[in-house]
């Protein structure tokens, strides 16, 4: 997948300026501006000092793709060379200029580029799915083809937005993974989710390990109607829980039953649809 995103890519901002078929001209760096759709946030200080340091010995070799705002560029692609370069006070660098870019596109490829070259968290990216949705009404299934992903797949990364602050503070600082963010969504309660979050980040604890805090968060004692409920029944609403990061409960009569599926806003609605009718 990530050759195909690669692919499309090249063909916009390609890898060596001399094989390129767009025209590649010298800009200078104080004519340029930083894309305000950037869904990147944070720079990788030692990242960004080993591209310094490459842009010292070879240059600028693949070129900075900008689109025209006023007598000034706006970066569509490659911030982190043009910091680099202002670094080295570099006068000029190369660059490709394309009018044809709006914003969704501007939005969309810097998703692209940041995605491939693995640069964004996953609440970054989960922004990014956000913006594009909310603010140019792209469905999920736009989103994932754009990505080349399946809609479950950027509806399971939206959700990471439903996590507090601090949790999402734990994800963006690395001290836990997306798959322990989803692991603590499946805990419906704010409170015991935030004490199960901070426990995960202070004894260091793994996915597996952070999934068996949750299931127990479930309380398998619960009763219905004075009687407990079958364990096979409980099983398979912690299973629910657990896929659906939300509250479910399982009604068992003699010859038939319900399932309830909780839901907290149309949002939320949604991205449950979207898990459970994902070719919808």
């Amino acid at each position: 997948m990530a050759k195909r995103l690669g692919k499309g890519l090249e063909a916009l901002i390609p890898e060596d300026a001399s094989k390129s078929k767009e025209k590649v001209v010298k800009i200078k760096l104080s004519d340029m501006a930083p894309n305000p759709f950037q869904p990147r946030k944070r720079f990788d200080e030692e990242k960004m000092e080993e591209l310094v340091s490459s842009i010292q010995e070879q240059g600028v070799i693949q070129p900075i793709l900008v689109r025209p705002r006023g007598n000034k560029y706006e970066i569509v692609a490659g911030e982190r060379r043009w910091r680099a370069a202002q670094e080295l006070n570099l006068g000029e660098v190369p660059a490709i200029v394309r009018s044809d870019i709006n914003d969704a596109n501007s939005l969309e490829i810097s998703i692209i580029e940041n995605v491939q070259r693995e640069e964004l968290n996953p609440i970054e990216e989960a922004n990014a799915y956000r913006e594009l949705i909310d603010r140019f009404e792209y469905t999920l299934d736009k989103v994932g083809k754009m990505m080349g992903k399946d809609k479950t797949t950027i509806s399971n990364s939206l959700r990471l937005l439903a996590l507090s602050e601090k949790i999402r503070a734990f994800v963006v600082d690395g001290n836990i993974s997306a798959g322990h963010a989803k692991a603590l969504l499946s805990i419906t309660s704010e409170n015991k989710r935030q004490k199960a979050a901070d426990t995960v980040v202070k004894k260091g604890l793994s996915v597996r390990e952070t999934e068996q805090i949750a299931r127990k968060l479930f309380d398998p004692q619960k009763k219905v109607r004075g009687k407990s409920k079958d364990p096979e029944i409980l099983r398979i609403e912690e299973d629910l829980r657990h896929k659906l990061g939300t509250k479910v409960n399982i009604h068992q009569g003699k010859k038939r039953g319900r399932i309830e599926i909780q839901y907290f806003s149309n949002q939320d609605l949604q991205r449950l649809l979207g898990i459970i009718l994902p070719e919808a």
